[in-house]
């Protein structure tokens, strides 16, 4: 193997390793925003008790605070408005507002009833996509688009530069 390919080859492998490392970073931020947000905003909605999901809902909109996923859009090219975090927030805040005002003569009709609404509101508005790395986006975009593309086309250079024996 001549010195071009070898070069070639420590590049792809170091493209490679960053992609590799983007990859780890983007599943540790999924699963520790599942754990500190999704997770709960998916107990309040399954709560059946007002007590309970205003509970969970609290914890949730607590780590969105802290973290500021409470407005923009986490897309990068075409602004899906599915990906609005400003009203997801605004929907989870709302319904909060709404837990709050609950009283304790509210009958159990009405409880179920609203339970029953929050939980399909939850499902209709969904997650944004991306938003476990939202405000860095583009960021983590480009990391992955350069490494990927790096190691693709050093990786065929190594092989063009090893099958034609360059120096």
């Amino acid at each position: 193997m001549g010195k071009s390919a070898k070069r070639f080859l420590v590049l792809a492998i170091i493209c490679t390793m960053f992609f590799g490392a983007w990859a780890t970073v983007r599943i540790v931020k999924a699963v520790s925003f599942d754990m500190n947000c999704h997770a709960y905003i998916h107990r309040a909605a399954g709560a059946t008790e007002i007590e309970t999901a205003k509970v969970e809902l609290a914890k949730a909109i607590e780590y969105i605070e802290e973290n500021n996923l409470t407005e923009g859009t986490v897309s990068i090219f075409l602004k899906n408005p599915r990906n609005d975090v400003g009203f997801w927030y605004g929907t989870l805040k709302s319904a909060y507002k709404e837990l709050d005002t609950f009283s304790e003569g509210v009958t159990q009709l009405e409880k179920s009833n609203y339970l029953m609404r929050m939980r399909e509101s939850f499902l209709e508005v969904g997650l944004p996509d991306g938003i476990s790395v939202y405000p860095n986006n583009v960021l983590y975009f480009w990391w992955s688009m350069l490494s990927l593309i790096g190691a693709a086309v050093f990786y065929i250079l190594c092989y063009i530069a090893y099958d034609n024996d360059w120096d």
